[in-house]
């Protein structure tokens, strides 16, 4: 039986109180809110699923599920958009999002169980199969995210444009945190390609990482006459 916990956001209180009887009939733990307001009161971390509705009052589905995106700790929450709307814009935008999958008003309660039971089973196999990915492919210190193998920096959410020497530099820091890099070192790792290069290039590159990166800019420590380090 399923034991996942489902999140219904959706204005409409005799809709919800419908998917949320046929739903718990299935196994599943369902949790309503009447509006995105409501919902953003939650704990997010203990929902498997969210159904959300895009024409709300106050704050859209659509402006809900780009806050949820944006913030790491919600980032991969999976998201079924329930709305009347039908245009062909409307489900780009939503898909766009980052939501995964789209079921138009009106809808049937067989239909809604078998999306969710779809999105739910693709979800436990893409964190099945990413396992091994996750762990050598992501650097993470706090709300400091690397992605290695789509070379992306995010900060608290937001993306951050660094340039490839700039991408290097931070995680080759970050991956001998706790340690101080020599100039040296940091030049034979980053610079490797390079004929010539000055100490002064090291020193305007972490400048720059340490603006671009904001309050995580204060992990980059710099020991005088040794060299750089990612602190504990």
């Amino acid at each position: 039986m399923a034991t996942e916990r489902i999140l219904i956001v959706d204005d409409e209180e005799t809709l919800c109180e419908v998917l949320q009887l046929n739903l718990e009939n299935e196994g599943y733990d369902v949790d309503i809110a009447f509006s995105a307001e409501e919902a953003l009161t939650l704990d997010f971390k203990k929902y498997s699923l969210i159904l959300l509705d895009i024409m709300m009052g106050g704050i859209s589905g659509i402006k809900m599920a780009k806050m949820l995106k944006a913030d790491l700790k919600t980032a991969e929450i999976p998201i079924i958009f329930c709305t009347a709307r039908d245009t062909e814009d409307d489900m780009v935008m939503g898909l766009n999002l980052g939501a995964d999958d789209y079921i138009m008003k009106p809808y049937t309660i067989r239909n809604v169980i078998a999306r969710v039971k779809s999105v739910l089973r693709r979800t436990v196999t893409h964190k099945s199969n990413n396992v091994h990915s996750d762990k050598t492919n992501i650097m993470q210190v706090e709300g400091l995210r690397l992605n290695l193998e789509f070379k992306r920096c995010t900060v608290d959410g937001a993306e951050v444009k660094l340039t490839r020497k700039e991408f290097e530099l931070l995680a080759y820091l970050i991956s001998h945190r706790g340690k101080i890099l020599s100039r040296e070192q940091i030049l034979s790792k980053i610079w490797k390609e390079e004929v010539v290069v000055l100490d002064r290039t090291i020193d305007v590159n972490i400048t720059r990482v340490r603006s671009k990166i904001g309050a995580y800019g204060s992990y980059i420590v710099t020991r005088s006459g040794f060299g750089y380090g990612f602190r504990d």
